[in-house]
């Protein structure tokens, strides 16, 4: 794994859009995987404003979610259906057909999670961004989860939950249930980006790099990834200096 430790979360976005341009100018027809929340807002920030200044054109870009709220639909602000649009996918020229994510209000969850594993198998994706929870979380696959787990329905984590809350009015309206695309899933991404900041990020990005490789702590499965790149800032990296 790669590691570059930076100042702030202005510069995580910086160095972490450098890599997204890499990928999205040298393949045109780029399968993106991307995520919520907000660590990614500043790069995505950045990916419009380069559309809107150079023109860098994502109409024959796809990309594919990580997850998505159980019993939330699409046009839900909360969702992160929603999130996306309001985010990037709107800013910019990809079309929305092309975008995925898991439908939050399916009645059949299993029948979702087959539709989206199957999804997944038939469209590699080029980069993948993920955030790391405070308790090393990827996507929503809380510690425990099996590293071959493939897409499925989670009960989230209470530390989950209140790492949530901050999106929310009040923290009993973040749902406690998700889609989220599984660890193997995650694993096939020819390249993955990690980002970290703050201080509650330390621990887990200690033990993602310096830990033992373990279901216990979801991220640090990265650890075989052959191309994977973590960006932190000073913060979220400060363990990772003594």
């Amino acid at each position: 794994m790669k590691i570059i430790i930076v100042k702030d979360y202005e510069k995580v976005s910086d160095k972490a859009f450098e890599i997204m341009k890499e990928v999205v100018s040298g393949n045109p027809e780029a399968v993106l995987g991307l995520a919520t929340g907000t660590t990614p807002l500043g790069l995505y920030a950045r990916m419009i404003a380069d559309h809107e200044e150079n023109g860098t054109s994502y109409a024959r870009v796809k990309a594919a979610n990580l997850d998505e709220y159980a019993g939330v639909g699409k046009d839900n602000p909360n969702s992160y259906a929603y999130f996306m649009r309001k985010n990037l996918f709107d800013k910019i020229d990809i079309k929305l057909e092309n975008t995925h994510i898991e439908n939050g209000m399916a009645l059949n969850a299993d029948a979702e999670c087959k539709r989206y594993a199957e999804l997944l198998a038939n469209m590699p994706r080029d980069i993948q961004v993920l955030g790391i929870g405070s308790n090393g979380h990827i996507a929503f696959n809380e510690p425990g989860t099996p590293f071959d787990s493939v897409t499925h329905t989670v009960e989230l984590a209470e530390s989950t939950v209140r790492d949530n809350a901050r999106l929310f009015d009040r923290i009993e309206d973040v749902p406690r249930k998700a889609f989220t695309m599984g660890l193997s899933e995650i694993m096939q991404a020819k390249k993955i980006l990690i980002l970290a900041t703050g201080a509650n990020k330390a621990d887990a990005v200690y033990g993602m790099i310096r830990g033992e490789v373990t279901e216990q702590l979801p991220a640090s499965i990265l650890r075989k990834h052959p191309d994977c790149v973590l960006i932190c800032d000073e913060a979220a990296g400060s363990r990772l200096k003594n």
